[in-house]
């Protein structure tokens, strides 16, 4: 069986009640059937913004440093 994604409203209320997503995976491998919660939300990349900072450089100033640091090696 391929795998594939089903609305949890479809499932009997009570494996429906246990699963806190909208969706599962149904996966069925060797006689057993596997549903995993599935959420369709895409991956984000904005907490990624700033995360070496330490948050006392704002990007502007850190780019007049590297300018400096430019111009003092030439």
């Amino acid at each position: 069986m391929a795998e594939m994604v089903l609305d949890v409203q479809t499932l009997p209320e009570s494996v429906f009640s246990k699963i806190h997503t909208k969706k599962v995976k149904v996966y069925e491998e060797n006689g057993t059937i596997t549903l995993t919660p599935f959420s369709e939300e895409k991956p984000r990349f904005d907490h990624l913004i700033g995360m070496f900072s330490d948050g006392k450089i704002s990007i502007d100033d850190f780019l007049q440093e590297k300018q400096r640091d430019k111009e003092l090696e030439a």
